[in-house]
Formats: C-alpha cells, structure tokens, sequence
C-alpha cells in the first residue's frame, strides 16, 4: 500500500497500524433497528462497518488494531461485548459473501451447461443443413453459435472477473473478525481470547 495512504495511520508500539473509532456511547456502534436484541445478536451500525472495511483495505496486508474511543467510558463487560459483537457480525458478513460465492458457481455451472448444450445444437444443426442452406436456416445457425459463446464467456467471467475480488473480501471479513481491539487506557482485547457467551 502507498505510504501516503499509510501515514494517515497511527502505529503503536509493536507496528501495527490503528483504526481510531470515535462515539459517544456504545450504543452508537449499533443498527437502530433492533435495540431489543443482546449487543452479540444485534447488527453493527453501518457507517461504523463500512468505516472499519474501507480502512483495513487501505492498510492492506500490513497488521492493524481497531482502538475504539468513547466519550462515556463502558465497563470491562460492554467493553467485551463489544469485541465480541465486531468479531461475530463480520463472522456473519463472511457466511453471506460465502454464500454469494456458491450461488455465482451455481450460476456459472448452470451458464456452461446450457452453452455447451446450445454449442452442441449448433454443430448438428450446421452438419444437418450442409452447404445448401437458406438465409433464415443460415442466420438461425449463426445465431445459436453466438448464443453459445456468450453463455459460455458468461460462464467463464465468474472465474476470471468476479472470483477472486469475492475470495478477497471473505478473507478480509475473517481477518476484522480477529482483529485486537483496544480502549484508551487498556489492553488490546482479541476476540480469540474471550470467554464463550453463557
């Protein structure tokens, strides 16, 4: 990554760069929506989640915290919660972008089929018209041969194109899931660590 996207960063005493969090209060970490589920089942706020995905693409693959500072201070067990809330949501954000993955193979072994169905129809229909042909007859042939290579390259972009940006963010989603997160005054906390809701 540039150093000059880098020098916006913090580092603390054993390199790792810090995503600094401002809020007022713990709450302002999470979705309004759902204020009646426990902090461990609630969504995160999304400006807060789109702030930690856009600064750990920055910092790529170098390590990073996520030091979190609020303005009214939360006790040792909000303070877990919280970590254990970053860590269970982008756990979550991981499931649904693995999902998306399996539903574009889905797609693009769906996409081969029918292309090398539709490439097959064409080579028989080819041989079955021979040379004498009509124009209607020619133009329906041709048109089977495109409809085949485009099902077919649609088939293959899932490889080439979107794959790999997708393998990308789930492996991003696993690495702020583990992510140390750290309060003034305290130690980094890694989700890791922490001891199993009861």
């Amino acid at each position: 990554m540039s150093q000059l996207i880098l020098n916006r960063y913090e580092q603390n005493d054993q390199g790792a760069f810090i995503i600094d969090v401002a809020a007022e209060r713990v709450e302002d970490l999470f979705s309004n929506f759902d204020k009646r589920a426990p902090y461990i089942r609630r969504d995160l706020d999304q400006a807060f989640v789109d702030y930690l995905i856009d600064c750990a693409r920055e910092i790529g693959h170098d390590p990073f915290v996520i030091r979190i500072e609020l303005t009214h201070p939360a006790d040792d067990s909000k303070r877990q919660r919280i970590v254990k809330s970053i860590s269970s949501y982008f756990l979550y954000l991981r499931e649904l972008e693995k999902d998306l993955l399996r539903h574009m193979f889905r797609r693009s072994a769906i996409l081969l089929n029918i292309g090398l169905a539709i490439l097959f129809m064409s080579v028989f229909f080819n041989q079955w018209l021979g040379e004498e042909r009509s124009v209607v007859a020619n133009v329906f042939a041709e048109g089977l041969t495109v409809a085949a290579w485009v099902s077919l390259w649609e088939s293959l972009a899932v490889f080439l194109i979107e794959w790999l940006p997708h393998r990308k963010t789930i492996a991003l989603y696993l690495y702020l899931s583990s992510t140390p997160v750290n309060f003034p005054s305290t130690h980094d906390i890694n989700p890791a660590f922490l001891a199993p809701n009861k």
